[in-house]
């Protein structure tokens, strides 16, 4: 990175840190804020303490730098691998990270995606029973008193409702099946006025049968059709696609008598694999066709992108805090290095300029560590020198 992009690194971490610096009544807090931040953003091994919540200003953030009209947000929950019995939240429980039951924390998150990027905007920690129920344990750990349990589903809403007031312009929902099923939540959604394509198991009940999967089981060969629902790692993420409209339900499609809304239920079909199938149900505006629809399902992996580029770049699982309120300053402010990274990415790709890489403190890859000198990021150094 050349000096002058470094200052202009330097320039905007600096303007960002002012923004949020409202939250923090003193200097030295503030202070600490700031190094933690540049911390996260630092090549170190170990990214791990806490500060305080500032997530209505990474909303807004994000907004500017990354909101589109067609944004995506997008839902999931991701876990956190822990020991022992006394971090918030805490327990044996599926966590769909591991793939397994571990001991772990889990935590329901929201990312916003659109052509600029994507970044995470929203989380919330799940307290299962056995906390909600003990409120010595819950004091313990600090977690208030008037916080009850709640679905992650129930999270989910919240995190959705919060980000449809803020000034993220979201115009599509979009989560997995777990979410996708609850019926709570998708009328939660169709009440708000924003668009959706859910994923939903096989046996779900939809408008167009008994059983989806029972529905698309009729679909003539002709109605499946190759579409692409987005860029991978690999190129593009192909696979057949069926697509039908569902009949409208008066008290949520249409307004003063006239529709305005139309619902959907689509199939995706693996090219190398054709018996795996997956589900969505959709809920659109009247002039929204199917490769939007197809869009917005594909949009769902962004969210993966995010918590693995938050956890490796910028330490959003590597903390050592054992309370309610030391979890959420630490994954705000990890997800607020990991957004100014995409923002400033985002940037970049506008002017046509090459990938961000973070400009590190010194131009010369060797530091001063006591005694000794060590490299601050040896995997881009290429020695010269034979030894």
């Amino acid at each position: 990175m050349t000096e002058q992009a470094a200052e202009t690194w330097d320039r905007d971490l600096d303007h960002l840190f002012t923004t949020i610096g409202r939250h923090f009544g003193r200097v030295e807090p503030r202070r600490r804020m700031r190094d933690y931040v540049r911390a996260l953003l630092a090549p170190v091994a170990r990214k791990n303490s806490w500060q305080l919540d500032i997530r209505d200003d990474l909303q807004t953030y994000v907004a500017e730098h990354l909101g589109r009209p067609d944004g995506v947000l997008i839902i999931d929950d991701t876990g956190f691998l822990k020991k022992g019995t006394t971090s918030a939240g805490v327990q044996r429980q599926y966590s769909g990270t591991a793939g397994r039951t571990e001991n772990c924390q889990i935590g329901v998150f929201a990312a916003y995606t659109s052509t600029a990027g994507r970044a995470l905007v929203d989380r919330e920690l799940y307290l299962p029973k056995s906390w909600t129920d003990d409120r010595d344990r819950c004091r313990a750990a600090k977690v208030p008193d008037e916080r009850e349990f709640a679905t992650k589903n129930t999270l989910a809403a919240t995190i959705v409702r919060r980000a449809l007031a803020s000034p993220l312009p979201v115009a599509w929902v979009t989560a997995d099946a777990a979410y996708g099923q609850d019926n709570r939540f998708r009328r939660m959604l169709e009440t708000s006025g924003v668009g959706y394509v859910l994923a939903v198991p096989k046996s779900q009940f939809s408008l167009a049968g008994p059983r989806i999967d029972k529905a698309f089981e009729q679909a003539p060969d002709q109605a499946w059709e190759r579409r692409s629902c987005g860029t991978g790692a690999k190129g593009q993420r192909e696979y057949d696609w069926a697509a039908v409209q569902l009949r409208p339900v008066s008290e949520y499609d249409h307004q003063d008598g006239v529709l305005i809304r139309r619902r959907w239920a689509l199939a995706r079909r693996s090219l190398s694999r054709p018996d795996e199938i997956a589900y969505y149900l959709g809920y659109a505006p009247l002039d929204v066709g199917v490769d939007e629809l197809v869009r917005v399902a594909g949009a769902r992996w962004a969210i993966e992108e995010c918590f693995q580029a938050a956890k490796n770049e910028c330490g959003l699982d590597e903390y050592e805090v054992r309370r309610y309120v030391g979890w959420y300053r630490h994954v705000t402010l990890a997800m607020l290095a990991h957004t100014f990274l995409v923002a400033m990415s985002a940037r970049a790709a506008e002017k046509g300029d090459p990938p961000v890489r973070m400009p590190w403190s010194s131009s010369s890859p060797w530091q001063k560590c006591g005694d000794s000198w060590q490299l601050t990021h040896p995997e881009t150094f290429t020695p010269s020198l034979t030894c």
